[in-house]
C-alpha cells in the first residue's frame, strides 16, 4: 500500500512549531509506522495558502492518487489539506469515486474505518451547509439590488455606433445570421475577444437599451 503524505505552510506559518513541515512530517510518519505503511512518500507545499487547491504540491498529489498510483492521502491537520470546508469536501468526493483513503489525524477523519468515514460524512454535510447558505445570500444579494434598479450582468462593450448599426441591419429585414456575416467578413472585433459574432451575441445587443 502506497500513501501520500501531505504537508503544508503558508509563508508566515512557517516558524510556527505547531504548523511546521517537520511536526506535520512527524505526525505523519507516526501514524505510518504504527499502520505499517511501509510505502511512504511525502509532498510538500511551502509558502503557499491553503484558500483553494491551486498549490502545485496538493495537485500532484490528486493525479498520483487518481492514476491509481497510491491507495491514500494523510494530512496532520486537515487545514493543511484546505481551510475550505467546500474544497474538503470535493476532495472526499473524489477519493470515494476513485478508491482512494483520506485520512486527517487531527480529526479523526479516516475513510479506512467505519467511524472515520462517519466523521468524513458529518463534516460533508456541514460543507453541504455552508453551499446553500452561500448561494442563499448570493440569491438575496442579487434581489436587492433588483430592487434598487441595479442592472445585473457584465456590460456591454459594443460602442454606440456598431450597436445602431445592428438595429438598423435589423430593422431593415437582415437575418441575426445574415448581420453576423457581415461583421466577420469585415472583420469586426466581438467584444469579448472571441473568434466570430454569433447571432447569439446580437441578440444581446438588440435586448439591451
Amino acid at each position: 500500500m502506497r500513501v501520500l503524505g501531505y504537508v503544508r505552510v503558508s509563508t508566515e506559518e512557517q516558524g510556527q512549531s505547531g504548523a511546521g513541515i517537520e511536526a506535520q512530517k512527524s505526525a505523519i510518519l507516526k501514524e505510518a509506522q504504527s499502520r505499517g505503511w511501509e510505502q511512504l512518500t511525502i509532498i510538500e507545499d511551502v509558502g503557499v495558502s491553503g484558500r483553494d487547491l491551486n498549490r502545485p504540491g496538493i495537485r500532484a498529489a490528486l493525479e498520483t492518487l487518481e492514476r491509481g498510483e497510491a491507495s491514500a492521502l494523510v494530512v496532520a491537520k486537515l487545514d493543511r489539506l484546505s481551510r475550505s470546508m467546500l474544497d474538503f469536501a470535493g476532495i472526499m468526493e473524489l477519493a470515494q469515486k476513485q478508491g482512494w483513503a483520506l485520512v486527517a489525524l487531527d480529526v479523526s477523519v479516516d475513510t479506512t474505518t467505519p467511524a472515520g468515514e462517519a466523521m468524513a460524512n458529518v463534516m460533508a454535510t456541514f460543507a453541504q451547509f455552508e453551499r446553500r447558505l452561500i448561494g442563499q445570500r448570493t440569491r438575496d444579494a442579487l434581489a436587492e439590488k433588483r430592487k434598487q434598479g441595479v442592472r445585473l450582468g457584465r456590460p456591454s462593450a459594443i460602442g454606440p455606433k456598431l450597436a445602431q448599426r445592428i438595429r438598423r441591419e435589423r430593422k431593415s429585414g437582415s437575418t441575426l445570421r445574415e448581420i453576423a456575416d457581415g461583421l466577420n467578413a469585415e472583420g469586426v472585433p466581438t467584444p469579448r475577444g472571441g473568434r466570430a459574432w454569433r447571432p447569439s451575441s446580437l441578440e444581446a445587443v438588440l435586448r439591451s437599451p
